[in-house]
């Protein structure tokens, strides 16, 4: 497993694989702009060049680009979905630039307009970034902690999305977290099976592409996306079974734990996490 972290990319973005190599990380995960804005960064085209080089004399195996929070494809105002594709849109071209692994990115809230019109709104926002993908950087839709009306919250409503798009660059990443406040109780190792082997009948296993590994602050099917640092919250150590799990072995596996000063996943962190993980593959 890739154990790595999602990393600050301020002062420029080619920064953020020396940050993830000081953490001690194996993947990456960072933003292409501030995640508060809706206004994209001018990148110097050099740093595209200088974080591929960087990344390939770091050996780091896993890049990803987050999409903004402020991203919501199944939004019923025309003015918040225009921003949102072109966001996506942008960080998509960024993401290929700098040769990353997917863009992953949460849909977002119908916000009671229901799952029939939210689905109008969102399959051909991501038609029009998938336009923009290829071989080397894939779409990676997140499952969502499940609050309000969020899309994305099941394995039916991921393998909905996947089947009427049917786009060969287009997978999935999975969240501790949010898989545990949904309901699906990821510390029980029958539990995940299931979860596992279901996500490849319905979707293929070959489109689960990165993990996001976080402890939940949150109780199991609360639908409260409260992100925990690794061991302190109600997944404890049992997030082993998460990470030890013999088919998420190799992949990518990125914190986005709170840190211990909150300002995000720490070298500590990733020691802890790498610890359980060693502990339940023995």
């Amino acid at each position: 497993m890739l154990i790595g972290a999602h990393v600050s990319s301020s002062g420029g973005i080619d920064s953020a694989i020396g940050r993830a190599v000081d953490m001690g990380a194996d993947s990456v995960q960072v933003f292409t702009q501030s995640p508060r804005t809706w206004r994209p960064t001018n990148h110097d085209p050099a740093a595209f060049d200088r974080f591929r080089e960087r990344r390939d004399e770091a050996g780091i195996d896993g890049v990803f680009c987050h999409a903004l929070y402020l991203c919501n494809l199944a939004a019923p105002k025309d003015d918040v979905y225009d921003k949102s594709v072109a966001a996506m849109r942008n960080t998509m071209e960024v993401a290929s630039a700098i040769g990353a692994d997917g863009v992953i990115f949460h849909v977002g809230s119908h916000l009671g307009a229901g799952m029939a019109k939210g689905l109008e709104r969102v399959l051909p926002a991501m038609e029009q970034v998938l336009e923009l993908s290829d071989d080397a950087t894939w779409l990676l839709v997140e499952n969502s902690a499940g609050a309000g009306g969020t899309i994305g919250r099941s394995l039916d409503e991921l393998t909905t999305l996947v089947d009427r798009l049917d786009h060969p660059r287009l997978g999935v990443c999975l969240d501790s977290c949010h898989l545990y406040v949904s309901g699906i109780d990821v510390t029980d190792r029958a539990t995940l099976d299931g979860l596992l082997d279901d996500l490849d009948s319905a979707i293929g296993f070959d489109r689960l592409r990165a993990l996001h590994v976080n402890d939940s602050k949150a109780p199991l099917g609360s639908n409260r996306d409260r992100h925990e640092n690794i061991g302190d919250g109600l997944l404890g150590e049992n997030l082993g079974v998460f990470l030890g799990h013999p088919r998420l072995q190799d992949l990518p596996a990125m914190l986005e734990v709170p840190g211990a000063d909150g300002h995000g996943p720490n070298a500590e962190e990733i020691r802890k996490a790498k610890e359980i993980h060693a502990r339940w593959t023995k």
